[in-house]
């Protein structure tokens, strides 16, 4: 049985990391989606660890080789621990590979763990967390960017700000 990890920080889940989730169905019998505590930025995160999770076992409630964690440690601690057999990372665009390369490197320096890189689909490629925040925070619709119950979520949070 082929174990995957896709660590990410999820703030908040998107269709961009659901098309990878799908995804990795062809690659590997399970796939834990592990959310990180950044224990550094936890007034920078639109959502609390336990938000985020929930939000993504709300996503995910239809696919049995998804398991949602969370993780404090390092990714290749957490990796070793769980017996990972790879890293599962989505690229976007070019511009995400120079940051992601040298982590991959870093972790398979660190664990002996490789990354497998998964292209994101042409029709999410331009998603991120990060959008999503800026588009809530001017009321812009967020339907074609995360799933319906994320979006009431996301406007929910940023009204409260």
């Amino acid at each position: 049985m082929k174990r995957a990890l896709f660590p990410g920080t999820f703030d908040p889940p998107t269709l961009g990391h659901l098309d990878i989730i799908q995804r990795a169905a062809s690659i590997c019998n399970k796939l834990y989606v592990g959310v990180a505590e950044n224990s550094n930025k936890p007034s920078q995160t639109l959502f609390t660890t336990l938000e985020r999770m929930a939000m993504l076992q709300e996503m995910t409630r239809a696919m049995p080789y998804v398991e949602v964690v969370s993780f404090s440690t390092l990714v290749v601690e957490f990796a070793k621990q769980h017996q990972i057999d790879f890293l599962l990372r989505g690229l976007r665009a070019f511009s995400d590979f120079e940051y992601e390369f040298r982590m991959a490197l870093t972790n398979r320096h660190l664990s002996g763990i490789e990354t497998v890189f998964l292209m994101a689909d042409e029709r999410v490629a331009h998603i991120s967390s990060t959008l999503i925040r800026e588009l809530a925070r001017y009321h812009a619709p967020l339907s074609t960017f995360v799933p319906k119950e994320i979006a009431l979520r996301v406007a929910e949070r940023i009204a409260q700000s």
